[in-house]
């Protein structure tokens, strides 16, 4: 079950061109933001999926070219399944400024647990884990209630407790995807045991979540979608979250921020995300930027 052939030159798969309500999204790149004053990390990327079913896909060199020219210096690559997480791997090493995530989405676990090769696949993400230093994330796992219904449930924290207990295993960060299941969420890690570092990829709850969370030793991750104007429980969250665990992430090609909603998204972008974090948390852009590549340093096991 390898994926030792994976290209960088090549995406894995495609961003859907139709929006989950039926309708045709506005595909056009926005344009360069200004950059920001100091340089911050994407604390989560899939640099290998393209925007559109069409080959419509900002190559992982001028993603990254981009992204640096506004500030974003360094990206976290996540590897959703097996062959993203082979394709992280190689992204990792072939770019400087790119580290790597490995796992199994949660949406995965169901369709590998009904093939029979459940096992298997957690068995080759481990191999992957270990296959570099540049492996430095063990995610994006955890739970998804909101596109896998109760029959994938089990299968779903079978995966989470394995991840969980890798990345304890290997002394690698836990990177978790959680939608609409923030009670077992905290439920699985109580009963596994908290990894050292533990990222809360795309924080989507509110605040006595978010305390939650920092109180297990989390970093909450904040993706375009606190930029939006429906998102207020989620800047609340925000705004009481320690500056000390706050990261900024894209998600990209998925969640761009306003004024480019529903848009492709990339690291580039990641500056209007910035600013409206700082504006929440009445600091600085400067100062919320040295936090963020400090916490990012912290998190991730060190400067890379």
């Amino acid at each position: 079950m390898g994926f030792e052939g994976a290209e960088v030159e090549r995406p894995t798969r495609e961003r859907a061109a139709v929006s989950e309500d039926g309708r045709s999204r506005d595909r056009t790149r926005p344009a360069l933001p200004d950059p920001l004053p100091m340089s911050v990390v994407d604390a989560h990327c899939h640099l290998d999926i393209a925007d559109g079913e069409d080959g419509n896909w900002l190559g992982a060199a001028e993603a990254i070219k981009l992204a640096k020219s506004v500030g974003v210096t360094r990206i976290v690559q996540v590897g959703c399944d097996l062959p993203g997480a082979a394709w992280a791997v190689e992204a990792a090493a072939t770019y400087k400024g790119v580290i790597a995530g490995v796992a199994l989405h949660p949406n995965e676990a169901p369709k590998h647990a009904e093939a029979g090769d459940l096992e298997d696949a957690l068995a080759e993400i481990e191999r992957l884990a270990k296959s570099s230093e540049r492996v430095r994330v063990i995610g994006e796992t955890g739970l998804d209630y909101f596109r896998t219904g109760p029959e994938g449930r089990a299968a779903q924290h079978e995966s989470f407790a394995a991840h969980i207990e890798l990345a304890k295993r290997l002394d690698k960060t836990l990177m978790i995807h959680d939608r609409d299941a923030h009670d077992d969420i905290l439920k699985i890690l109580d009963r596994e045991g908290v990894p050292e570092r533990l990222v809360m990829h795309c924080f989507s709850g509110d605040t006595e979540f978010a305390r939650e969370c920092v109180n297990r030793g989390a970093y909450l991750s904040f993706a375009g979608v606190v930029t939006f104007k429906n998102a207020q429980s989620l800047r609340d969250a925000l705004a009481v979250t320690p500056l000390d665990r706050v990261l900024v992430e894209t998600d990209a090609p998925y969640l761009t921020p306003s004024p480019h909603r529903g848009q492709p998204n990339a690291s580039y972008l990641i500056p209007h995300t910035v600013r409206k974090m700082a504006a929440v948390l009445n600091i600085s852009v400067a100062e919320l930027c040295a936090a963020l590549n400090e916490n990012a340093d912290k998190v991730f096991g060190g400067t890379w």
